[in-house]
């Protein structure tokens, strides 16, 4: 398909006027996942991390675009973003699946196994947006990843970065993801401006299992901001000083795009508020959606009085 007729596409899809500068562009995959529980039955999850991100920063305000890619007669997938009024560009590519087991009441533990491999998301694929902060959320292989990366910084773009894209390793035979450390992970950290992992991500970049220790190793290799989600909350790390606050939801129906929800609240709030103010506000929303599958669906105001809760 053409790039003329993407672009129209595109502006079809878009929540309003077509424009090319924003506060914050997600660019990812979509994709398909079926969930095995620790208890209860199974169940789909579609859309993806791009999905699960955006929507999460939604809720105040700021203009908002999504680059991702899906197969023509599968734009549903993007109502939760259009419902929203988020700017959607939707290049033309296949899904991926995964088959996601949760062995335990343990959040942090799981295991994925990737099912097909989803189109990636090349720089050729973004269109040319006016420099601002962007979040990478899970393109594709590495090389390509770090390419996006180059390219983006290059042009005068803040970048946040999610590193399971690049920690997450499938076997070429059964599927299933392993995490590994990543060589290039240096040159990675000293591009991004915010990074974003989980403990378990974290634990195979560094060696460590304690958060804290996580964090100092990683700033130590040119991370300059960086969020640690985890079972228990989320730990924010800046200049030496970490922030951590517990999640307060009462159920996990919604532990799929835990992480995604964290970083992408984080990122709205953050253009504005301070690490701390921006660490609980994530939290707070993110303590909703664990309660319910899917894309977060809640409001600024129920986001607002959760925040009291956060400690």
């Amino acid at each position: 398909m053409s790039n003329k007729t993407d672009m129209a596409t595109e502006k079809s899809l878009s929540g309003h006027a077509s424009a090319d500068s924003y506060d914050i562009v997600f660019i990812g995959e979509m994709g398909t996942a079926k969930i095995v529980p620790f208890l209860g039955p199974s169940f789909m999850v579609e859309h993806g991390p791009v999905v699960f991100s955006a929507a999460a920063a939604s809720c105040l305000g700021k203009r908002i675009a999504a680059v991702t890619k899906i197969p023509e007669g599968k734009e549903r997938l993007l109502e939760p973003l259009k419902a929203k009024r988020i700017d959607v560009i939707a290049r033309r590519g296949e899904l991926g699946e995964i088959l996601v087991k949760l062995p335990s009441a343990n959040l942090d533990e799981r295991q994925a196994s990737v099912v097909k491999i989803g189109d990636s998301l090349g720089i050729d694929d973004i269109p040319p947006f006016e420099p601002c902060l962007v979040h990478l959320c899970c393109l594709g292989p590495r090389s390509t990843q770090l390419d996006v990366m180059r390219a983006l910084k290059a042009r005068g773009f803040c970048l946040s970065v999610d590193m399971q894209g690049f920690v997450f390793r499938p076997d070429a035979e059964t599927g299933e993801v392993h995490l590994e450390d990543v060589p290039e992970k240096k040159e990675i950290l000293a591009l991004a401006d915010y990074v974003k992992l989980d403990a378990a991500e974290a634990r195979a970049l560094t060696g460590t299992d304690v958060l804290q220790h996580q964090a100092d190793i990683l700033e130590n290799w040119g991370s300059s901001e960086t969020v640690i989600t985890c079972a228990q909350g989320v730990l924010a790390h800046r200049k030496g000083r970490p922030t951590f606050f517990k999640f307060t939801n009462s159920s996990i129906r919604g532990r799929m795009g835990r992480g995604d929800t964290v970083i992408g609240s984080y990122l709205a709030r953050r253009l504005d508020h301070s690490v701390e103010d921006s660490l609980r506000f994530a939290v707070a929303l993110t303590s909703i959606k664990l309660e319910a599958a899917g894309p977060f669906e809640g409001t600024l105001e129920e986001v607002l009085a959760k925040m009291h809760q956060v400690e």
